[in-house]
């Protein structure tokens, strides 16, 4: 029997697999598709994603990969304000640009190499469980059980539907082109280089585009009718084929008449409904990425925030799996992650208001007042950590009374080798701790200059930390060790 069934071999479901593998856990990826979609599509990893990813080695063939950009920080609902990242303590401060097909490269020769099975051109059509495992039928016929099974097969998830899992949330009220481009002529009007998204979104001519050189002749459009009737998320238009002139109508209009369509590689359409399954743990089954949550692209949150699901689950599966820790780890998955998605489902309608294409004369005085806050650098540090993932933390999710307030909050300035297995870490930066404990020794943490010990999680985030000092308390090192990570060292 297979340990854990993933099904989704996109960025979500092929991070997971990682971990998992990475944990020594017999992982089956199952993705429907017969090869991989080389679109560029949501291509950024966020300051977040980035450390995360650098932990485990793989940000360096992900940077290989990337496409140039100035250094500009990230975006609040497409204003004219670059978000300063530099404040939050981090290496990475600016969002790296990555076509989605390349991540996904990077992240399957890795699962490959970690002795992940992946199983193309198998499409779910059955999915049953029990009180021992989880069995999928495929369109071919084939029946794989497993232990557990995690949907990561995106905003129209078959599993989700499968288990009649109830999906709420806000229809959409327009839908967009996605497309990657060719053109064979340019004006004056279009970008050269990769800069801030402020200055790559144009509107002229009743259309909407947004247009990001990404080599050569190709580029990566965006657009739409900049005052569209309201659709349905679940009408015929969002799946109906887009069609060249969609894409080269809106150039011409937007950019001129010297901006030519030369060919469309790869299209499809997306809308700005938002919806969120209200558990992430259906017994033996989880939800993670956009099978769980989908929110309008505003500010690139989706596939981080998809990603970051994926670390979150991985290492608390393989501890249960594994018999580290209790059966009862699994539920903190949906206690951590559905607040985390609430939160940025929350964040994406905001930006949806101001970033509206048919803006009312109201918005576009809220637009002002926004811009104006977000360059006062309190309410830009604030704003750039909420959408970089840098400000997210766990901090009182299920902490124990009187814990120290590092615990859930992500844990800055450790060498990100020291994460490379995917085990937890009990770093030591003061010697306080005794012998036999498995702790590194580590250089004090920049700006906790009272820290004394962190258990950090694989994904980063403080279980356990002591201070240090004079007058301080002797590291309560039964906490310690009733932390379910800490069998992980």
């Amino acid at each position: 029997m297979t340990e854990v069934i993933v099904v989704g071999a996109g960025p979500t479901g092929l991070t997971l697999a990682c971990e998992l593998a990475l944990a020594g856990i017999d992982t089956l990826v199952v993705e429907r598709l017969p090869e991989r979609v080389e679109q560029t599509k949501g291509g950024t990893l966020q300051p977040r994603t980035q450390e995360l990813l650098e932990a485990r080695g793989l940000l360096a063939p992900m940077r290989a990969r990337s496409l140039a950009r100035t250094p500009d920080g990230g975006h609040f609902a497409m204003l004219p304000v670059p978000l300063d990242g530099t404040a939050w303590d981090t290496d990475h401060p600016c969002p790296l640009a990555v076509a989605q097909g390349e991540i996904e490269a990077v992240l399957e020769e890795r699962a490959l190499g970690l002795g992940v099975t992946l199983l193309r051109g198998a499409a779910v059509t059955a999915v049953e469980q029990d009180a021992d495992g989880v069995t999928v039928t495929t369109a071919d016929g084939r029946r794989i059980t497993a232990r557990h099974l995690v949907a990561c097969d995106g905003g129209h998830s078959t599993v989700r539907k499968l288990l009649g899992a109830a999906f709420p949330g806000r229809a959409g009220t327009y839908t967009a082109v996605l497309a990657d481009v060719r053109l064979s002529s340019v004006s004056d009007l279009v970008p050269r280089a990769i800069g801030h998204i402020s200055t790559l979104t144009r509107e002229a001519g009743g259309h909407w585009v947004m247009l990001v050189p990404v080599g050569g002749d190709r580029y990566r459009f965006t657009g739409g009718v900049a005052r569209p009737e309201p659709a349905s998320d679940a009408g015929r238009e969002k799946d109906a084929p887009v069609t060249f002139e969609e894409i080269a109508g809106p150039l011409r209009a937007v950019y001129g008449e010297e901006t030519v369509l030369a060919a469309v590689d790869h299209a499809s359409r997306f809308g700005d409904a938002t919806r969120q399954v209200e558990r992430y743990r259906i017994g033996r089954v989880f939800l993670a990425g956009d099978a769980a949550h989908i929110h309008p692209p505003f500010g690139g949150q989706g596939l981080n925030l998809g990603m970051q699901d994926a670390f979150n689950l991985g290492w608390k599966l393989a501890a249960v799996l594994r018999g580290k820790a209790p059966e009862a780890l699994l539920d903190t998955y949906h206690a951590e992650r559905h607040p985390a998605g609430a939160w940025v489902l929350h964040i994406t309608q905001a930006q949806r208001v101001l970033a509206d294409p048919r803006p009312t004369p109201d918005v576009l005085e809220l637009r002002e007042v926004v811009t104006d806050l977000l360059r006062q650098p309190d309410a830009n540090r604030r704003m750039a950590g909420l959408m970089s993932g840098l400000a997210h933390s766990y901090a009182g999710t299920g902490a124990a009374p009187g814990a120290h307030p590092l615990v859930g909050r992500r844990v800055a300035g450790l060498d990100p080798a020291l994460f490379a297995t995917g085990r937890a870490v009990l770093a030591d930066l003061a010697g306080i701790l005794p012998a036999g404990l498995g702790a590194t020794r580590a250089a004090p943490v920049p700006g906790l200059p009272g820290l004394g010990a962190v258990l950090v999680r694989p994904d980063g985030y403080a279980a356990w930390a002591a201070d240090t000092g004079s007058g301080a308390a002797a590291p309560d090192l039964d906490a310690l060790a009733a932390e379910a990570c800490s069998s992980l060292l």
